[in-house]
């Protein structure tokens, strides 16, 4: 009997979050807002639904109403560079979801060290934005299959509720050439049957239960 392609929901236990991250080059875009060339606020793109190649498959990040949990960055968000926990550069004062895209109002700090990152986000010499984020949920969709709202196509991942933890200004995402991919990571030691697993695994968990217990 041929096989009906389909989709599925699989929920993982809050111990096994999957832990990612995603970059956003120069097409998303850093622009000051509110108090000209001077200024430490701006407005960012941090997210989109672009496919993004990881070692079980694509993945996707849902946008849609109820699938992003915002309240990590609106309560406590940070603005680091290049995900180092030791390098706070700046707050998350606003943060919402547009155009399938994530968004976010930033404001840098005001010592020397921010002030420098500010500058050079100013100039356009750092373009680079990056989010670190949990999923704790996903819709499987098999080849020749498409997601249960019909927006997606398989063989993908979707994450339909994922968190972000927070933002970062990076100096090399992975791909330069395109608007999503990845910063450079280290290879797992092995890799596990489902994208959940990878927690257990992933130099990321590490970092972010960091960040929640600091």
């Amino acid at each position: 009997m041929k096989k009906t392609p389909m989709t599925m929901i699989r929920s993982e236990p809050e111990k096994n979050k999957n832990i990612g991250r995603r970059d956003l080059f120069s097409e998303a875009g850093i622009r000051a807002i509110g108090d000209g060339k001077e200024g430490n606020k701006f407005e960012l793109s941090f997210s989109s639904e672009e496919p993004c190649d990881r070692w079980y498959g694509k993945e996707i990040l849902d946008h849609t109403e109820g699938c992003v949990d915002l309240s990590r960055l609106e309560s406590i968000g940070v603005v680091l560079f290049n995900h180092d926990r030791d390098r706070v550069i700046g707050k998350v004062t606003r943060v919402w979801t547009e155009n399938n895209r994530g968004m976010a109002e930033i404001e840098f700090d005001g010592d020397e060290q921010s002030k420098i990152i500010a500058d050079k986000v100013r100039n356009e010499t750092l373009k680079g934005v990056s989010v670190c984020y949990s999923v704790t949920n996903w819709e499987v969709v098999e080849a020749g299959a498409k997601s249960a709202d019909g927006r997606f196509d398989g063989p993908c991942y979707i994450a339909k509720q994922w968190q972000p933890m927070e933002i970062s200004i990076v100096s090399v995402p992975a791909d330069p050439t395109v608007g999503v991919g990845r910063e450079y990571e280290p290879v797992p030691p092995q890799r596990a049957d489902k994208p959940a697993e990878a927690s257990r695994l992933s130099y990321y968990e590490s970092l972010i239960n960091s960040n929640l217990n600091a």
